[in-house]
């Protein structure tokens, strides 16, 4: 464990296929969390964005005591690069629990539109209350939250139609609150990407890093790499088939395929051997875009 500033990070290194775990919680995010707090009476709901691919790791678990009987609605992002059908049974797990869900395509608006009239569904009695004082034309207020990197500024500027919310393919870009106006009597509070101060489960750090969640600084990639790889394999064998043009590696270990991989991009330093940290950030990298094909990492729990 070791301090930066204010930065708390935590890893511990081991085995190529064994886990390493991973905390990363940066002091603004705790200004993050005093804020939320601050201007929670000043909204109406809250919406929060969860990435479709790992919605259970992508919750922060301090929102349900922050947020208390606050109406909310999960946003399920990025769903044009998870499991189609797992998505659909995040979707109905919520709605079982009570909880507003919508899966929604930030990159190009897909079911975006459907938005608002979920937000108006769910503020249905406070937008009869506001009819009854006279007071209809006041705009609806709605905070979004999110851990960073699961399309929170991408689904603000899809709503404002205009790139206002700092949009970047790294965790801790959007730093304050912000405004703004998407029309039709909404407003949208923009905050910043919070993560909470530790990971109990391992995996949950894993998922995270996985999506670029976590500060790549602070992670080995090649370790993370064999971990998603060994992932992979068990669930999503024919994807990296595919996309890596490899046949039948049942018999291999998480590193020897991240070996094959590379050695088939040809990504070779002196004397042939694999360059294994190139090859990692690239799989990390066509991970994270989606060019490994539909991925879900996590099915719903059951409910009953």
């Amino acid at each position: 464990m070791r301090t930066e500033g204010s930065e708390i990070l935590v890893f511990t290194i081991m085995n190529k296929d064994e886990y390493k775990t991973i905390q990363w919680f940066p002091g603004h995010m705790a200004k993050t969390r005093r804020q939320i707090k601050k201007s929670l009476p000043m909204v109406d709901a809250v919406c929060i964005t969860l990435d479709a691919r790992i919605p259970e790791s992508s919750s922060n678990p301090e929102l349900s005591d922050i947020l208390a009987n606050k109406p909310k609605i999960m946003l399920l992002c990025k769903s044009d690069i998870a499991d189609m059908n797992i998505t659909k049974e995040w979707v109905e797990y919520y709605k079982k629990k009570g909880i507003a869900a919508l899966a929604v395509d930030c990159r190009t608006g897909k079911n975006v539109n459907s938005f608002l009239p979920a937000v108006r569904e769910l503020l249905k009695e406070k937008i009869e209350r506001n009819i009854e004082k006279g007071i209809a034309g006041k705009p609806l207020r709605i905070m979004v939250i999110g851990i960073p990197n699961t399309g929170k500024s991408s689904f603000i500027n899809r709503m404002a139609g205009k790139n206002k919310a700092k949009v970047e393919d790294r965790p801790g870009v959007t730093r304050e609150n912000a405004w703004f106006s998407i029309g039709d009597g909404f407003e949208l509070l923009d905050t910043p990407g919070m993560l909470w101060p530790k990971f109990e489960d391992p995996e949950v750090g894993d998922k995270l890093a996985f999506i670029g969640s976590i500060k790549d600084d602070i992670i080995d990639i090649e370790l993370l790499c064999v971990r998603l790889l060994k992932v992979m394999a068990e669930d999503y064998a024919e994807n990296l088939k595919k996309r890596y043009d490899i046949d039948d590696f049942s018999d291999k270990q998480p590193y020897e395929i991240l070996e094959m991989i590379g050695r088939k991009r040809g990504m070779l330093i002196k004397g042939g051997e694999v360059d294994t940290l190139r090859a990692a950030n690239a799989i990390i990298d066509e991970y994270r875009a989606g060019m490994l094909g539909r991925i879900s990492l996590e099915r719903p729990p059951k409910v009953y």
